[in-house]
């Protein structure tokens, strides 16, 4: 499988049947001793590393969603191609990135991302949770009126190997309608697992909802922030070290809860220069499901 972009639009080669960017900031953060190694080989039925700090006891419990019973997702068909993983690459040799960022816990950064994307006419995805949604509705808003894709994160950031499947469901359909009400469009199909924890029993639910679910090639690792020892240009080089056709960056928009640094929007106007200079253009993950 291998999609080609040109001019912005999405490609697919005559040879493919189908083809089709958390918790923002630390607090959605992978525990320490899994947050340095670069998740991209190991098997799906082990729960990855970042992007999120180890959920406590209360993380790892969904709460049910007040009210009526959330209208399920209805499946979008995910292509053949596309099902039984969790897509760490796009499947290209075209020189293109796609930025994904992760909204959870901390809406500090957003408009500052926002502006710096707008400035550089740079796509991105944005992965929220139904809890952000409902905490920082104008920032959805904003995102969205921005021309961004807006990605499901879950409804409210609990491991999903510890669901059951009625209760994955839920937890998507949940997270669509908050992110619905904001937008006036459903979430583009494109889903990341919190915590980066699933199993293959888990895709195939999220599959059965419609959605791809969408990994990462590389964490920029700035939501560790200064007290993991990093800034800015750690940041950046980390990001343009792993520089692939196809890559998928995975960042946060929201700010260290220790330190308060919000090192993503710090390192992306260089990030983007970076790789302009090594020859990469920027693509909208949406169009790898249209």
């Amino acid at each position: 499988m291998n999609i080609r972009f040109r001019r912005g639009s999405l490609v697919v080669a005559a040879s493919i049947l189908v083809v089709t960017a958390c918790g923002s900031g630390p607090p959605d953060e992978p525990p320490e001793a899994t947050a340095t190694s670069s998740p991209t080989s190991e098997p799906a039925t082990t729960p990855p590393g970042p992007p999120s700090p180890a959920p406590g006891p209360s993380a790892t419990v969904p709460v049910p969603p007040s009210g009526p019973e959330p209208t399920p997702v209805p499946p979008a068909g995910v292509p053949a191609a596309l099902r039984g993983i969790d897509l760490e690459r796009i499947p290209t040799e075209e020189k293109v990135v796609a930025l994904t960022l992760d909204g959870g816990a901390s809406d500090t950064a957003v408009s500052r991302i926002l502006a710096t994307l707008a400035r550089y006419a740079v796509p991105a995805t944005f992965f929220v949770t139904g809890d952000f949604a409902r905490t920082y509705p104008d920032r959805v808003r904003a995102v969205a009126a921005a021309g961004h894709a807006v990605g499901n994160h879950s409804n409210t950031h609990p491991s999903y190997p510890d669901l059951t499947d009625e209760q994955i469901r839920a937890d998507l359909a949940a997270a669509e309608n908050a992110i619905t009400a904001l937008t006036g469009r459903p979430a583009v199909p494109l889903f990341r697992f919190p915590f980066g924890a699933r199993t293959d029993a888990d895709i195939r639910v999220v599959n059965g909802a419609g959605y791809v679910p969408v990994r990462w090639t590389v964490d920029s690792l700035g939501w560790k922030g200064t007290s993991g020892g990093l800034d800015a240009a750690a940041v950046t080089e980390r990001v343009l070290a792993a520089a692939a056709p196809g890559q998928i960056v995975l960042m946060h928009v929201g700010a260290n809860p220790d330190d308060g640094t919000t090192l993503d929007a710090d390192a992306l106007p260089a990030i983007i220069d970076g790789l302009r200079t090594r020859g990469y253009g920027f693509v909208d993950l949406a169009d790898v499901v249209r």
